[in-house]
């Protein structure tokens, strides 16, 4: 990536322009080599993680956490807690937390990265034990709402003002409408977490893109979507009802080789994927500046205008506030 003389950081980076706001990105893995999901994550780790995301120019993060067993995830939320009230700077970073999982599709594709065996109905007592952990910090929860009790967990939840987004689902149309009704207003990175081959018309990844109501997410690295794929589903959504996201993961920001994903080691190669052990993605390796210049070129925006997709469009839309950070 290429920025003016002037305003390259003493990393090397580029620094936001000074009219601009800092990015925003609501769902993070792990990033520069700190993987989010692991149990031994230790405080100097997550400051190395947000000091390199300030680095790309990012304000603040949703973390994301992956399926794993329920204790696990309310001990990491209590831990991540614990690092923000003890950091000024992990509190600025992390405005919230991102469950993508347990209540996902276990079928094989739908899946993803993701354990299908810790993977079930969603539950509102569940929900409520793991937002306590997070001090009301879960801002936003994907989930398969082909489960039974969906409808009534969503409305639980939007009521709770937490946002909802459909992801890793094969849904049924009447899946997907009483979603809706209950409040869902997302979809995770819609075009991902599906099977390599599916029906040409009736599968959900059109049922999804069709649906004027959601908002959907893309992963715009060129590689969970090639480019023309990004083109033509952006131009499905009406305006203002596309963001964009890394979905990044330990490997993103750092160099080639071996990281883990909670408890699944993932190869970065030198073509910067990040590929698991039976073969697909696990996360994605994009920074989130070079999101920003990927929407420009891909779909041909103003530079302006791709960056307040991943600023103030994204912040707004889950109610997030922007402050600038300092590049170091």
């Amino acid at each position: 990536m290429s920025c003016p003389e002037d305003s390259v950081g003493s990393a090397g980076l580029c620094a936001p322009p000074s009219n601009e706001p800092p990015l925003f990105d609501f769902q993070v893995n792990g990033f520069a080599g700190v993987d989010f999901q692991r149990p031994d994550v230790s405080a100097p780790a997550l400051e190395h993680a947000a000091a390199a995301l300030r680095a790309h120019q990012v304000g603040c993060i949703f973390v994301t956490f992956i399926t794993a067993p329920l204790e696990q995830l309310a001990q990491q939320l209590r831990r991540f807690e614990l690092f923000r009230e003890a950091s000024p700077s992990l509190s600025a970073m992390i405005a919230g937390y991102h469950l993508e999982g347990p209540w996902l599709s276990p079928q094989p594709g739908y899946c993803g990265a993701h354990p299908p065996a810790h993977m079930h109905a969603p539950s509102i007592v569940e929900f409520e034990t793991l937002q306590r952990a997070a001090r009301g910090r879960i801002r936003l929860v994907t989930l398969a709402p082909e489960w039974a009790g969906s409808s009534e967990f969503i409305t639980h939840l939007t009521a709770r003002q937490v946002a909802v987004s459909l992801g890793h689902t094969n849904a049924t149309e009447r899946d997907i409408d009483a979603a809706i009704a209950a409040g869902a207003r997302f979809c995770t990175h819609l075009g991902n977490a599906v099977p390599l081959v599916l029906p040409r018309h009736d599968n959900v990844v059109q049922q999804l893109l069709s649906r004027d109501e959601l908002i959907a997410c893309f992963i715009p690295d060129g590689l969970h979507l090639p480019r023309r794929v990004l083109q033509n589903f952006v131009r499905a959504k009406p305006p203002g009802r596309a963001l964009f996201t890394t979905d990044a993961m330990a490997g993103a920001g750092a160099p080639a080789g071996n990281y883990t994903l909670g408890d699944l080691t993932v190869n970065v190669g030198a073509d910067g994927i990040a590929r698991n052990p039976g073969g697909g993605f696990a996360g994605s390796t994009l920074p989130p500046d070079d999101g920003v210049r990927r929407v420009a070129e891909y779909l041909a925006l103003p530079p302006h205008e791709a960056r307040r997709l991943w600023s103030t469009t994204a912040a707004a839309a889950f109610g997030v506030t922007l402050s600038a950070p300092s590049i170091s």
